[in-house]
């Protein structure tokens, strides 16, 4: 981006012209074409997810995160309770559109309506949704709701460094790695360097294009496999939108 000088010769960033506060997500649900995203309702999903969440598959699926695991679904349910209440988190029940089982959670955090900045984490997808087109889809919905719906300038997805399937994701989805933040948390009861990842306004029209060209029926062959890597689709959109 163009950098700017000012009357002491010092160098600013660019105009942010007509910015205003955007609105909090509210808890609503997103419809696709493989999944269905809800706001995630304990009573409803709490018991099916944790069935998911606790299959065959399912070892290690909490290491990397601050809470679980859960063996026993009142466990579950309890922390469910808890963070579905905060005012400043709105959880999801990712949905299979053909079954109607909950098989994921992801949440909108750290949400900075003033800045344009909000996060995707909590992200808890059990071994039927993942790398499955499914997962993948429900990700392009959360980044089509904070670009195209609520107008945010920012989305953060931020992991422990050394979660290695969690970076490749990120990766995998568009976002940009930005660095490590060394020694950021403490959860646990070890020590966490935080590896941040974001994708911005401006680059997501390239991404979305990606995404859809991804996720059309026309990319799968009989079997289900895809044909184009969605990495090679995003390259080639970047690749023709200069700065993208």
């Amino acid at each position: 981006m163009p950098v700017r000088i000012n009357e002491f010769d010092q160098p600013i960033g660019p105009e942010v012209p007509c910015w205003r506060a955007r609105p909090r997500p509210r808890p609503a649900p997103m419809q696709g074409r493989l999944c269905r995203i809800e706001p995630l309702d304990p009573a409803r999903h709490g018991a099916a997810l944790h069935r998911a969440f606790n299959a065959p598959g399912s070892e290690g699926l909490w290491t990397y995160m601050a809470a679980g695991p859960f063996e026993q679904e009142r466990d579950y349910l309890a922390w469910l309770e808890e963070v579905c209440a905060d005012p400043g988190m709105v959880f999801h029940a990712i949905i299979d559109a053909a079954t109607g089982r909950a098989l994921g959670q992801a949440a909108y955090l750290r949400i900075n309506p003033d800045h344009g900045v909000i996060e995707v984490g909590h992200i808890a997808l059990s071994p039927p949704l993942q790398r499955t087109a499914m997962a993948t889809e429900a990700m392009y919905l959360m980044l089509a709701r904070v670009f195209d719906d609520l107008g945010y300038r920012r989305l953060e997805w931020k992991c422990d460094a050394l979660n290695a399937r969690s970076c490749r994701a990120a990766e995998r989805l568009g976002f940009r790695h930005e660095g490590v933040f060394r020694q950021a948390l403490i959860y646990k009861g070890r020590n966490r360097d935080t590896a941040w990842f974001s994708v911005l306004d401006r680059e997501w029209p390239a991404l979305k294009r990606a995404y859809q060209a991804w996720l059309s029926p026309e990319n799968f062959d009989a079997e289900g496999q895809h044909r184009a890597r969605l990495g090679d689709l995003i390259a080639a959109e970047r690749a023709a939108v200069p700065e993208a």
